[in-house]
């Protein structure tokens, strides 16, 4: 038989057109009907009509939500329906998170968020066993290890490169076994992976919710328009054709679509018809057998089957819909937030660490009651694939930004509790958010004041710090009362660095005017999502060849660039301001930084995935496939999450980002970065509105800083810079201030830790799990190979680890903190041989990836 397995499920974005409130609500339908708290009242209630039934569920956001407003009795109803595998969870994380623009600690930390609230409230029948990203413009090989090791049997995502799909439909390959790490040993990182047939939408003229126009099945033969025949017919046509371009006698169907079954009478009743009436086929010969199924029961019956599947080891970008529309320009698509995305995530990391640190009274303390649940919950929803892959509305964006705003303030009392306990002065803490514009009020007014400084990374670091100051008679002492070297205007001082390998290079500030549409090759726009220049030349707008001290230049009165150099410093910082970009000659445009060298890059160049293993580029070129390239620019151009580099034998240009960015190495020795998008037109993805962001501030358009850090060494040593420097932007420290003199009786230096990790290892969580627990996640940063001397394996010792808990015991759990570590089993696939990159897998130890460490008093 041919069993086809109908998925009824929808996909519920966390935000797009409308804000994550109004679609729970179902608030602002003028924009998009959509009301989710409906989907699940509606589902729930169709579900307990018929035992056959069955309907998957993904977005815990939502459901956490909806979840609260129940009562006891439909709460007790729901776990029966979760018990019976009637409703299914998979994913589970708080969204479904973008894979290029996002950080591989914040997608964790949604996951965990996720994960753990459908262990507490449904235990090991809620637990997801198949990931699902059906969405996301693009796939990322660190999300797929990252799900391995949460300890998911498989993968399924709709969206890949349309010239990837017709290759893998003729060869049959739409399902394989993705080997998403180099250095963890097989099959640690190793997931099924499938591709859906009709990206996440059901088949053509089946489509039942109340937002569709496909016909219902008629099927009363004493009326009019009696449609049983035809439909079972069109079905067992379509059903077939899909039977042709997968590999065994099951093949998945999704029925379902964006904010479907607000009325679920509708599909159900039509669905429970479709199977009855194709399965009376069977007496007539018929080999095809219908029947209500899950993603992880499709898995179960692959699995079953015992075959051997194509390995992948690369990722899946770029990713473009036909010849013209390459998804590349969300790389970089609204880069403020992108920014306060990644610089919300680092002070999230701080506020989990001061509240272990602090213990309860930094949640209830002299400055009040402090929480990390906020921002935790608000960053979650920054992950999602239309948040801070900006691609969404800008009203949403707005709300994006405004959670995470009231995340840090929650997060500041938490962190001001803290502070005062460790430092036993209770003089209020300042904080200063516009230090990227130079604005202080305390540090421009105040004769005397202190800067406190935390560094959230598990080593020491030097930290350049500038500050507003008025005037120039201003002294600085650390905390043994040593003077500090500074430059007094912009007062900047350093809070130890090394050694910067001289060498010019051409740093050019560049732009490309925008497609509007309007050529022979095709009417495609840029927009939020699309990258499409109207030429592959860049117009020059600057470029310098010097390497000083600090320089300011300024380009055009909307493109300027500081370049720093501090005193041994190990690179050399581009700080750029680029806007408001002009559009008085009705042009969008796309402001790119291109580092032009002498490297021989042979058309090769890196990147990182989510900020963790990376992965080689080449020009023009798909490890997959022969790809038949149409786009010389937007088609080579690639997701940098923190860092990418060029190399040759002799030397490696590499450049960290402070936030997610797209670029690529278009000509050989030269690494182009987008810095900022201006656009005109909506691409015509369903946003319904061209990128063009102004706001009260600046109303002639968005004005965004940033900074790029570069690196010039020798290959062999270049991972052992450009790692740690990339985790120093990532886990920036925290900067806090007090006022006037220091109380004589001030603790001026405090450590959590008893000794400094060794350099291959990262303090990636360190969080409150419960009342006397700890969630622990220590990591092996480096892969496998990388460096000569910090790829290799490491001990640490935990019982010596932290300076104020004591640990009486650990127990090792996945990397989503949902399962015992021993406990974990995963399906066991056999893979094509002679299909893969080879690479060493046995290098990388991940040491205690995820641990509940019981604590005694913090304090």
């Amino acid at each position: 038989m041919l069993n086809v397995h109908l998925v009824p499920h929808t996909h519920d974005d966390v935000g797009w057109l409308k804000t994550v409130d109004q679609y729970f609500y179902g608030d602002r339908n003028d924009i998009q009907h959509a009301g989710v708290q409906y989907i699940l009242d509606s589902v729930v209630d169709q579900l307990l009509k018929n035992p056959d039934r069955r309907f998957i569920y993904v977005e815990t956001a939502f459901f956490y939500r909806w979840w609260k407003q129940q009562t006891d009795d439909m709460q007790n109803t729901v776990k029966q329906l979760v018990n019976e595998g009637r409703l299914e969870f998979v994913n589970g994380g708080w969204c479904m998170s973008d894979e290029a623009t996002t950080h591989y600690s914040a997608v964790i930390d949604q996951m965990t968020m996720g994960l753990r609230f459908l262990n507490d409230t449904f235990g090991h029948c809620g637990r997801p066993r198949v990931a699902w990203h059906i969405d996301p413009f693009g796939h990322a090989r660190e999300h797929a290890s990252m799900f391995a090791q949460m300890g998911y049997d498989g993968f399924f995502f709709g969206r890949l490169d349309y010239q990837d799909r017709n290759r893998r439909m003729v060869a049959r390959e739409q399902e394989m076994l993705w080997r998403a790490s180099e250095s963890l040993t097989p099959p640690m990182a190793d997931l099924f992976t499938g591709i859906l047939p009709n990206g996440y939408n059901p088949p053509e003229g089946f489509c039942w919710d109340q937002s569709c126009d496909d016909p219902p099945i008629r099927d009363d033969p004493d009326l009019e328009d009696y449609n049983v025949d035809d439909v079972v017919t069109r079905f067992l046509h379509i059903a077939h054709g899909q039977a042709l371009v997968y590999k065994t006698n099951h093949i998945i169907m999704t029925m379902g679509s964006d904010f479907q079954y607000e009325n679920a009478n509708l599909w159900y009743k039509n669905l429970d018809k479709l199977i009855r009436y194709v399965n009376q086929m069977q007496s007539n010969g018929s080999e095809v057998n219908v029947l209500y199924s899950t993603p992880s029961c499709y898995l179960q019956e692959l699995h079953r089957v015992n075959l051997t599947w194509p390995l992948k080891g690369d990722d899946f970008f770029p990713y473009a819909d036909s010849a013209h529309d390459f998804w590349t320009g969300y790389f970089t698509s609204r880069p403020a937030l992108k920014r306060y995305e990644r610089i919300s995530n680092s002070y999230l990391q701080t506020c989990k660490q001061l509240e272990v640190l602090g213990g309860p009274i930094s949640r209830k303390g002299p400055f009040g009651a402090g929480d990390s649940e906020t921002l935790k919950k608000a960053m979650a929803v920054a992950q999602h694939h239309d948040a801070v892959s900006g691609t969404e509305k800008q009203h949403v964006a707005n709300d994006y930004a405004r959670k995470l705003a009231n995340g840090w303030a929650h997060c500041q009392v938490l962190v001001s509790n803290t502070l005062s306990s460790l430092s036993g002065s209770s003089a209020p803490r300042v904080y200063c958010e516009h230090l990227n514009i130079s604005v202080c009020p305390l540090t421009e007014t105040s004769k005397k004041f202190s800067v406190n400084v935390y560094n959230p990374l598990a080593r020491p670091v030097s930290w350049p710090v500038r500050l507003p100051v008025n005037g120039t008679a201003y002294s600085i002492s650390d905390a043994k009362g040593k003077a500090v070297d500074s430059q007094v205007g912009l007062l900047s001082f350093i809070v130890t660095l090394r050694d910067f390998l001289s060498s010019l290079f051409c740093v050019c500030l560049s732009r490309y005017n925008a497609s509007d549409g309007n050529n022979s090759e095709s009417i495609q726009m840029s927009g939020a999502y699309i990258f499409r220049p109207n030429t592959s030349t860049p117009f020059i707008i600057s470029k310098t060849n010097s390497v000083v001290q600090e320089v300011r230049q300024w380009f055009s009165p909307w493109v300027s660039q500081v370049v720093r150099l501090y005193t041994d410093s190990r690179a050399l910082e581009l700080e750029w301001t680029v806007g408001p970009v002009p559009i008085g000659d009705d042009l969008g445009k796309e402001v790119i930084s291109r580092l032009d060298s002498s490297i021989n890059s042979s058309g090769v160049f890196y990147t990182d995935s989510n900020g963790r293993e990376v992965l080689q580029r080449r020009k023009d070129y798909r490890p997959t496939w022969n790809l038949r390239q149409s786009e010389p620019i937007a088609g080579n151009y690639y997701p940098i999450n923190s860092r990418a580099y060029i190399k040759d034998d002799k030397d490696q240009l590499t450049v960290v980002t402070d936030r997610s960015q797209g670029g690529g190495s278009i000509q050989d020795g030269s690494l182009e970065i987008m810095l900022h998008r201006r656009l005109l037109y909506d691409d015509v993805r369903g946003v319904g509105e061209p990128l063009n962001e102004t706001s009260d501030i600046y109303p002639e358009g968005l004005v965004v800083r940033g900074r790029h850090l570069l690196s010039l060494s020798p290959p062999a040593m270049a991972a052992d810079t450009h790692r740690p420097l990339a985790q120093e932007v990532v886990l920036q420290p925290l900067i806090t201030f007090t006022d006037g003199e220091l109380h004589p009786s001030t603790r001026l230096e405090f450590s959590g830790l008893q000794a400094v990790l060794p350099p291959a290892v990262h303090l990636l969580t360190v969080s409150q799990w419960d009342q006397d627990t700890v969630l622990l996640r220590l990591e092996h940063q480096y892969q496998a190979s990388e460096s000569k001397e910090h790829s290799q394996p490491v001990t640490v010792n935990l019982q010596k680890l932290f300076s104020t808990l004591d640990m009486l015991g650990v127990s090792e759990m996945n990397l989503s903190a949902n399962q015992w570590k021993d406990e974990m089993t995963r399906l066991d696939w056999k893979a094509e041989s002679g299909t893969h990159h080879t690479g060493v897998t046995n290098q990388l130890c991940l040491l205690s990836p995820l641990g509940c460490v019981k604590t005694a008093d913090l304090l």
